[in-house]
């Protein structure tokens, strides 16, 4: 009897006691491949569509915060637009074609990123976008730009004659514009790396004075200032640590890097990622500080570039970073109000959240987002994609499992 009566509360606690720790079934890193596909896709399809057609002016609303100039914001946000989507886009179209279904999606987003442009910088087209009126223009020059240096081959290198013309003068033509004392010296520096680059010519003075002064505002621990203080926002992400690096990278391609700067900021660069790995909570989100919150996950390009130049300090798996970023991807894309009827992302940092954007911020500016897919342009029979699902450190911190003590950077 007292045998049975301790195989009863036996069987009974395995009922009410919680049942030992048994392995989440995951998605596979293919599987979530493609979901990073699906969401770049869709994000970036009505931007690359409608200019591709000459119909982006047409179709694109312009929301913005109340208060803010609706003529200054239509007369820059095109450009905004389709320069950010191309920044996201370049390196996954980098790889170019093939004979997966993946590969021919690519194929069909390589050729309206070139119709695209070629409309772009086109006088006679209807969506012929705007380099030079009010100081925005330079901003979303340098975007493309980086987008140009991120896929030499398959968007500079697929250009007719004529359209390269026309987009290196709308390109010198953003030197009319005399960029703030912050991070929009980066700007002007990436327009003229990128010019240099192709070209073989550019402004070196923008380029030397960037990048000297960002010497000067550096902070410590991986972090620069924009401009001389100190904020605490993620433009050292969405701006100033992937363009300066990536000018740096250009001057080192032409023998330029005299000082060896870059493997300097690359060290920094990578601290930076590091950091932004530790940012991310166990269920996808991370703080809402600082300002231009409505670029919303494009505040982990660092990470995301990181990523792609398979820089990540060895102690992070590559599959770690990419299950993190999968999650913050869902989180935000998921939520109601992310998209309108017509799939235009609408003003918002989780869902549609108008009140957040600053007076500067329209429909545009929104597409920064994209700069988290920047891993897609590695292959998928990489690492990052072929590892198995992997907690990152927050996930692990919050569940009582070991993590790496995090240390500064001292230099």
């Amino acid at each position: 009897m007292k045998k049975l009566s301790s195989l009863v509360v036996g069987i009974l606690l395995c009922f009410i006691l919680p049942f030992p720790a048994i392995a989440q079934e995951h998605r596979s890193g293919m599987e979530e491949r493609q979901l990073w596909v699906d969401a770049l896709t869709r994000i970036v399809d009505p931007v690359l569509t409608n200019l591709s057609r000459n119909t982006l002016r047409e179709n694109m609303p312009v929301e913005m915060v109340e208060g803010a100039s609706l003529r200054n914001r239509e007369a820059v946000t095109h450009l905004e637009a389709f320069g950010r989507v191309m920044t996201g886009i370049a390196p996954w179209l980098e790889l170019g074609t093939d004979d997966t279904k993946e590969g021919q999606l690519r194929k069909k987003y390589i050729d309206l990123s070139i119709k695209a442009l070629k409309n772009g910088v086109d006088p006679s087209s209807p969506d012929y976008l705007n380099f030079t009126k009010d100081k925005q223009p330079l901003v979303d020059a340098a975007f493309l730009a980086h987008g140009l240096l991120r896929a030499p081959r398959q968007l500079w290198g697929n250009l007719d004659e004529l359209t390269k013309e026309r987009l290196v003068h709308e390109l010198k033509s953003t030197r009319t514009i005399r960029p703030h004392e912050n991070n929009w010296l980066l700007f002007s520096a990436m327009v003229e790396a990128a010019l240099l680059k192709f070209t073989g010519q550019c402004d070196m003075e923008s380029i030397v004075y960037a990048i000297s002064k960002h010497k000067q505002w550096y902070k410590g621990d991986g972090t620069y200032g924009d401009g001389e203080h100190f904020h605490n926002d993620y433009y050292n992400s969405f701006v100033i640590q992937p363009m300066l690096l990536d000018v740096l990278a250009v001057l080192k391609e032409k023998g330029l890097n005299k000082d060896a700067f870059y493997d300097t900021e690359l060290i920094r660069f990578i601290r930076y990622a590091e950091q932004q790995e530790r940012l991310i909570s166990p269920e996808g989100t991370f703080p809402p500080i600082g300002r231009s919150l409505a670029y919303r996950f494009g505040a982990f390009q660092v990470l995301s570039q990181t990523a792609l130049m398979k820089q990540l300090p060895a102690y992070i798996v590559p599959a770690q970073v990419r299950s993190a970023l999968t999650t913050v991807i869902e989180r935000q894309i998921s939520q109601e109000g992310t998209f309108d009827n017509d799939g235009w992302l609408q003003l918002g940092f989780c869902g549609h959240q108008p009140e957040i954007a600053e007076t500067y911020i329209s429909t545009g500016s929104l597409y920064l987002c994209s700069a988290v897919f920047l891993p897609l342009g590695l292959p998928a029979t990489d690492e990052f994609w072929t590892g198995d699902y992997t907690e990152w450190t927050a996930a692990k911190a919050w569940s009582g499992k070991k993590i790496r003590i995090d240390g500064a950077l001292k230099k």
